[in-house]
């Protein structure tokens, strides 16, 4: 059934006040402190990338050394996020945002003591909990901030479009800072960051009201049990595709995953206070919102590690070519912020969630199946991707939230963003693995020969092609999810 924008009665007291904001300039101070959450977390890594050579060359790090730059604030970030949220939950949302605020810029203040690669990957995993802390915070922070759906939605659109902003120019101030300043200084931008949300959300966020608050005892076996399922889950792809790693190494650390995982959904099912309440995942419009952006981490993960590889290794693209050709993307999550809301308005939640999800998992079917053709197969699927992606996690997202009980809304964020910090690992897998099993030699060097060049075509379409099937399937899944009549959050 589709879901039209609606105040919900009494969410009023979901901040435990009487004077919820009615505008959004009414509250200006907390937007402006959540803005600054998601842009640390959009800009951190894409402002980061463009510097790793240069970080190798500084600190002499190897391959796997440099992958673990940016990968131990990944794992971190997804495998901590659950944990938080339950804490937020219970000690109050607020609270431990504005600790992990603080968190994040000692941590970002620690790159000056830096001085070889590892312990710069300490200071990363220090950022990386530092944003599983802050990031589901923010959401669930804009969400029970306003009134109704329609405000709620407005606000999250705002939010993310910053974010956006910030994945999209991040490559170019990284390049930009780089050709007068050390690298170090691409690290401290997140301090003045992590200053602006804590006073904007010091001063426009009321604390949390006790009588909303989980009051349930942490469940840490279950806390630790997802904690490890899910950093052994974004931890195994990048074991399978490096070369240097034992070869039982990946299957040791996947079978520990599933193990892991199936022991958390026990520990879930047996214990008296659980960390998850597994029947609240049951309900339609948290598991629909789920799936559908796991579907759309998936795709949108794969189809930019296909398309950065197909551009320049394939195409013979310089990097800074292969920047232009990412622009669609680009110019569509930049533009299409403004057309969010009323798209939402206009089809209500659930159906624009399905929709831009379905675009999604479009544009990469466009890719997988004419991008031989020429660029402009590239770009439009790159389009329809940026303008699936622009709108479900606004709908998706808001839609796993109004599915919740009051007093786990920051439990629902964390959920959604571990969905996509996760299947964006996977993907990456999936796509790396088979380029992997099709390419013959180093997909790295230069001059292919004929029969390179055909493998590597082949692979990318069989890539695409089992993403895009897996994609489909969890939209489908995630659809008919919807479609069930909703429950009542209590």
């Amino acid at each position: 059934m589709q879901s039209r924008i609606r105040p919900r009665p009494g969410s009023r007291a979901l901040l435990g006040a009487s004077d919820s904001p009615q505008t959004l300039s009414e509250a200006w101070p907390a937007l402006a402190g959540l803005s600054a959450v998601f842009l640390f977390e959009m800009l951190d890594n894409s402002i980061l990338n463009v510097a790793l050579p240069t970080i190798g060359r500084d600190l002499s790090a190897s391959t796997i050394s440099l992958q673990w730059v940016s990968g131990a604030y990944s794992v971190l970030f997804g495998g901590l996020m659950l944990a938080f949220a339950a804490l937020a939950d219970r000690v109050g949302r607020r609270r431990v945002m504005l600790v992990g605020l603080v968190f994040l810029g000692i941590a970002s203040l620690a790159t000056l003591l830096v001085q070889n690669v590892w312990e710069l990957i300490a200071v990363r995993a220090l950022m990386g909990t530092a944003a599983a802390m802050t990031t589901p915070g923010s959401n669930a922070l804009a969400f029970r901030l306003f009134p109704g759906d329609q405000l709620r939605v407005r606000a999250m659109t705002l939010i993310s479009t910053v974010g956006v902003v910030g994945l999209a120019i991040g490559p170019t101030v990284g390049g930009f800072v780089l050709s007068f300043a050390p690298w170090q200084t691409l690290l401290l931008i997140n301090v003045p960051i992590a200053a602006l949300a804590f006073i904007g959300i010091r001063m426009g966020v009321p604390a949390d009201d006790r009588a909303g608050l989980h009051r349930d005892p942490i469940d840490l076996a279950g806390a630790f049990l997802g904690t490890a399922a899910i950093v052994l889950a974004l931890l195994s792809p990048t074991l399978f595709v490096d070369a240097d790693a034992p070869a039982a190494l990946p299957w040791i650390a996947a079978a520990a995953a599933v193990a892991a995982g199936a022991g958390f959904v026990l520990r879930e099912r047996s214990a008296r206070h659980p960390l998850l309440d597994l029947p609240l995942i049951a309900r339609p419009l948290v598991s629909s919102g789920l799936a559908l952006k796991a579907a759309t981490g998936l795709a949108t993960a794969g189809l930019s590690y296909l398309v950065t590889l197909h551009l320049q290794f394939d195409l013979g693209w310089t990097p800074v070519e292969a920047a232009l050709g990412m622009l669609p993307q680009v110019v569509v999550l930049l533009a299409g912020g403004s057309l969010v809301s009323p798209l939402i308005t206009r089809l209500g939640l659930t159906t624009a969630a399905w929709l831009s999800a379905i675009a999604v998992v479009s544009g990469l079917a466009v890719y997988t199946a004419l991008s031989e053709f020429g660029y402009v197969w590239i770009a439009l699927a790159l389009a329809l991707v940026a303008a699936g992606m622009r709108v479900v996690g606004v709908a998706a997202g808001t839609n796993v939230m109004r599915g919740l009980p009051a007093d786990r809304t920051t439990v629902g964020a964390a959920l959604v963003d571990t969905a996509s910090e996760v299947t964006t690992g996977v993907g990456v897998a999936i796509a790396g693995t088979i380029l992997a099993l099709m390419f013959s030699g180093t997909i790295t060097a230069g001059d292919w020969t004929a029969h390179q060049t055909i493998e590597f075509r082949n692979g990318v379409t069989y890539a695409g092609l089992a993403l895009t099937v897996l994609s489909a399937l969890l939209v489908g899944w995630g659809v008919a999810r919807g479609a069930r009549p909703a429950v009542a959050p209590r």
